[in-house]
């Protein structure tokens, strides 16, 4: 199921189904889900209709499913970062390899006893292809939360927005999607806090959130590559200042900036040789809207231009570590160098 068909199933169902498997990056949203199966099943007693399962007592897990819910119809099973569907690694944890194998025999032999006793609701932070994962999805709901495509993101934004009685516009969400980035707890957040300062009957603008929002570290360095492609060494120090003066490590301002011309180099090289640029880059369906930016930031630069400000980033990072030169003088003495 995609998040928004187990959201209505949540919703409109009577009935919860027997078995759930919920994972992926989306931790806003899977949380959501958790609460709204919570509330759905009904009055919870912990260790009698209500049983949390982690990485220290997985091994009970079968246990509490056969131990009836004393006075309860049925008893929801919380079992949640244990690792079970992760990939095994070369150094397998044998003791996890064995109870996996027992709890996929048990689903496959007693799936009639979870059906009548028992809601499962596992909950992790990646799944890998298995047999496990096999019986699960032949007999319960998995769904992935995978982070939000912009659009889907914006309805729920605007369906906020409403349900406050204050306006936007679609164009300006998507704004605020590109400087904020596409986690939907940080974007609750600034969604709010822009609802409070419209006011009911108000209106949220483009001004407004770059007024008020907390830009991700990569928006920022978008904005520090413009005024670089552009030789505006004022605007591209002030930029590179704020970020120093709001606290952000030098070393994560070296590697996010090297990263960022790493991707318009990636850029340069698939236009010269007619390459697909979302491919080339390797987003994700959640970041096509990125191609577009790092297209126009390319058009600024000449291959090689982009290739030396990467290799001084490379020097500098090396100076740095054995204590030749500070993090902050070589940042801007790096910037000025191009700009000049």
């Amino acid at each position: 199921m995609t998040v928004e068909e187990l959201e209505r199933h949540i919703n409109t169902q009577e009935k919860l189904n027997s078995i759930y498997l919920l994972y992926g990056e989306e931790k806003f949203l899977l949380e959501n889900i958790v609460k709204k199966i919570k509330s759905k099943f009904g009055e919870l007693i912990n260790g009698i209709n209500y049983i949390q399962i982690d990485d220290s007592n997985y091994e009970e897990l079968i246990s509490d499913i056969i131990t009836p819910a004393f006075g309860y119809e049925k008893k929801l099973i919380i079992i949640k970062q244990t690792g079970i569907f992760k990939k095994e690694g070369k150094k397998k944890n044998a003791k996890l390899a064995d109870y996996k194998k027992k709890l996929q025999e048990f689903i496959n032999e007693n799936i009639d006893i979870i059906n009548e006793n028992t809601v499962l609701l596992f909950v992790e932070d990646e799944v890998a292809k298995s047999s496990l994962l096999d019986i699960i999805q032949k007999n319960g709901i998995v769904c992935n939360f995978e982070y939000q495509k912009p659009i889907q993101i914006i309805k729920r934004l605007k369906a906020i927005c409403k349900a406050y009685k204050v306006e936007v516009d679609e164009k300006d969400l998507k704004f605020m999607i590109e400087i904020c980035g596409n986690n939907m707890q940080d974007l609750i957040n600034e969604i709010r806090k822009q609802i409070e300062y419209a006011g009911e009957g108000g209106k949220i603008t483009k001004e407004s959130i770059d007024k008020l929002s907390i830009k991700q570290i990569e928006a920022v360095i978008f904005d520090l590559t413009d005024n670089l492609g552009k030789r505006d060494i004022k605007e591209a120090m002030n930029v590179l200042n704020d970020l120093i003066y709001s606290k952000e490590p030098p070393q994560k301002i070296l590697v996010t900036l090297y990263n960022h011309f790493k991707k318009i180099y990636i850029v340069k090289l698939a236009q010269k040789y007619n390459k697909d640029l979302a491919t080339s880059m390797k987003l994700k369906p959640n970041q096509m809207f990125l191609v577009s930016k790092y297209k126009k930031q390319a058009n600024y630069f000449k291959e090689q231009e982009v290739r030396k400000i990467m290799n001084e980033f490379i020097n500098l990072d090396e100076k740095y570590k054995i204590g030749l030169i500070d993090l902050n003088l070589g940042l801007e003495t790096i910037l000025c160098s191009y700009c000049s």
